[in-house]
């Protein structure tokens, strides 16, 4: 049951929302609306609308909600919407606003898709049988790559997202933009004062004398991995949606491999699960088995593979120590806190291995 301090009458006006839908998805139908909450939370608010036709789900922003949230909602939202007739697996946008007279925050109409997702819990994914058994493990992460390929055959321009993102410079651009955001933290957090991350210096010195030439640019999603799909229910194994695109940009489409790929194995050292991972890669492919279907799926260069991992190890470790931070203000539990106090050594020591197998 989702937990929340709000009344749903409250960050739900009916009956502008229900105006709003007349005009806007009219396909909807014309009953009375029918609002259920699915998820409430700081970040967003997760709701489903049925007018006696298809249940479909609105996700809002919060009320008095940060500005980054509201960013994240419409960045989805528009990006999901740009998808649209695109192979990309990802749920159909019925409609969305960005205006605040309608319901007082930005909105967005998709569709309800059916599937099931990986479920984390404390840095433990966990898999619906029988999809948690071999062959099964390691189509599922193919099918993964598979919805990158299709994400990375998708021309930006020609779906209107030319203004998105700043693909000039991406890479250069990552690691003083992501080691800025660590150091904010100790503004934000008043007893969050930083803390020393073995090898975070030269992971960042390693990243910035390195920059490869990159691959064409084209749509991040920016967060991808297990957590953020889902799966049809029935076999054979493929993705139902690429979700939560909260991040998404325009840049190098590899930072999504290099993203989802540092949770696996390495083929360099089979036999090591890499400590940053959220799952037990035993049986699944290697890195470089996953990479080198991407490469076939989009003719892209993966010969710099280990760049990007060690980008994204290095980028998610700076992200993530915010959790840190707060858990120290007591904005999170101190459980949550000595976790990703971990999380981020882990990812950061398994970076500096990487970029120490290059130099």
């Amino acid at each position: 049951m989702a937990t929340h301090n709000f009344d749903l009458d409250t960050v739900i006006d009916k009956a502008k929302l229900q105006a709003w839908l007349d005009t806007n998805i009219p396909e909807l139908g014309t009953g009375p609306l029918d609002v259920q909450l699915l998820h409430g939370g700081t970040s967003n608010i997760i709701v489903t609308l049925n007018r006696g036709g298809k249940t479909v789900v609105l996700r809002r922003t919060p009320p008095n909600p940060p500005k980054a949230s509201i960013k994240a909602i419409e960045r989805e939202a528009t990006v999901l919407s740009a998808l649209g007739g695109s192979s990309v697996p990802h749920p159909h946008v019925y409609g969305k606003c960005f205006d605040p007279e309608v319901m007082g925050a930005s909105f967005y109409v998709m569709e309800r898709v059916e599937g099931w997702a990986p479920e984390l819990n404390d840095r433990a994914c966990s898999f619906n049988p029988p999809f948690d058994q071999m062959p099964h493990k390691a189509q599922l992460a193919y099918a993964m790559v598979d919805g990158l390929i299709h994400l990375a055959k998708v021309d930006y321009k020609a779906v209107g997202l030319e203004g998105f993102g700043k693909p000039d410079g991406f890479l250069e651009r990552q690691v003083d933009r992501w080691g800025q955001q660590l150091e904010s933290y100790k503004t934000t957090y008043k007893n969050y004062q930083g803390r020393e991350i073995p090898g975070l210096a030269y992971v960042a010195d390693w990243l910035r004398n390195n920059i490869p030439e990159g691959s064409a640019p084209g749509i991040i999603h920016g967060d991808y991995g297990f957590p953020n799909v889902m799966f049809a229910n029935d076999l054979p194994v493929r993705l139902a949606a690429m979700i939560d695109w909260e991040l998404a940009t325009i840049g190098d489409p590899l930072m999504d491999i290099g993203v989802y790929l540092g949770a696996f194995r390495d083929a360099r050292e089979p036999d090591v699960v890499p400590a940053p991972t959220y799952f037990d890669p035993t049986d699944f492919p290697t890195r470089q088995e996953l990479a080198a279907h991407y490469a076939k799926g989009t003719g892209r260069d993966v010969s710099n593979l280990d760049y990007y991992l060690v980008l994204a190890l290095y980028k998610g470790a700076c992200i993530v120590e915010y959790k840190v931070a707060a858990a120290m203000d007591g904005i999170l539990s101190k459980e949550i806190g000595d976790m990703f106090v971990q999380f981020v050594l882990d990812s950061v020591s398994e970076a500096e291995k990487i970029a120490r197998w290059n130099s």
